[in-house]
């Protein structure tokens, strides 16, 4: 066989497998309707209110980005984290613990922490049905007459959000254990899966003695139950020392998807329509942009806590 004929069957070779490769499937883009970029939602309440709070803001971040999205509402904190580890989520909106844990794996970049009332910190508060004649707290915040009012808890059955939630477990965890009261003080907690489910089980009463939440989670069912704050009371209230739950970015998310949607969220976020969405998914009041410094000084209070959380967390 000559050397043009060699040439001539190369070249022919060369010509089918580019028609083949031009002609096969294509991965389709991340943002696509064939590819949406999946949004893991926090579930800090209900799943069908937060899948239909998280829809309105995912509707407003489409039209504006062009972009197609698709909410999730992953079963528990740990959930979201996987979810946002294996590329299964590619944002993820996130408590404060559930993000450290997230960003120590390496699955989570912050971007936007929320803010409610003004600030972007707040705080735990232990609640309780009135009828369980606890006497709430009256001293100072952080005084350790205060911090004793805990004390009343002892032996009593608790109500916690889930194993991940900063202000339904971890930081009430801490202050349990800093007034004094030990694991077996706090005897067979039930995880409700989230704060409104707490505050709904003290007020049906007969599940648990008492439970933390963020403050003041029972407005969530405030208008199912507008006698809320009457038959449930706070106990005792935490001064505002955790960051706010934030939005952050899965490992893979390219930089400039990245860009293209916290500028777009912080467009929605000054708008009417965009005031209602974050209201209604979260009661946002408002968003800033940070990076994972924001939460060195939150680190640096678990870590003077003396307590080893990993044991604690399921």
């Amino acid at each position: 066989m000559n050397k043009r004929v060699v040439f001539f069957l190369t070249a022919l070779v060369v010509i089918f497998s580019m028609t083949l490769s031009a002609c096969g499937p294509k991965t389709p883009a991340l943002g696509t309707a064939d590819k949406p970029i999946v949004v893991a939602f926090e579930p800090s309440g209900t799943s069908q209110e937060i899948t239909a709070g998280g829809q309105e803001l995912l509707d407003l971040l489409s039209k504006e980005t062009g972009l197609t999205f698709k909410g999730i509402v992953p079963t528990s904190y740990a959930a979201l984290t996987e979810a946002m580890g294996s590329g299964n989520a590619q944002i993820g909106w996130m408590a404060t613990f559930n993000y450290i844990l997230a960003h120590q794996k390496g699955y989570a970049d912050v971007a936007l922490i929320t803010k409610r009332f003004g600030s972007d910190h707040y705080g735990s508060q232990f609640l309780a049905n009135v009828s369980s004649g606890f006497t709430p707290a009256a001293d100072t915040p952080g005084t350790a007459a205060e911090l004793s009012t805990l004390l009343q808890f002892k032996g009593k059955k608790a109500c916690f959000a889930d194993p991940e939630s900063t202000s339904g477990y971890v930081i009430p965890l801490i202050f349990l254990k800093k007034a004094g009261l030990t694991d077996a003080d706090i005897p067979d907690p039930v995880f409700s899966g989230g704060h409104t489910q707490t505050v709904q089980a003290l007020y049906d009463g007969g599940i648990c003695d008492y439970g933390p939440t963020f403050v003041d989670a029972r407005s969530s069912i405030a208008k199912d139950h507008p006698d809320v704050n009457d038959k449930v009371v706070v106990i005792y209230q935490t001064e505002a020392i955790i960051p706010n739950d934030n939005m952050s970015y899965a490992p893979d998310m390219p930089q400039d998807l990245r860009d293209k949607i916290t500028t777009a969220m912080m467009t929605i976020a000054g708008t009417e329509a965009g005031k209602k969405a974050l209201n209604d998914l979260y009661q946002i009041g408002g968003l800033t942009k940070v990076d994972d410094t924001a939460y060195d000084q939150f680190r640096s209070y678990l870590q003077a806590s003396g307590i080893d959380l990993s044991k604690y967390v399921k």
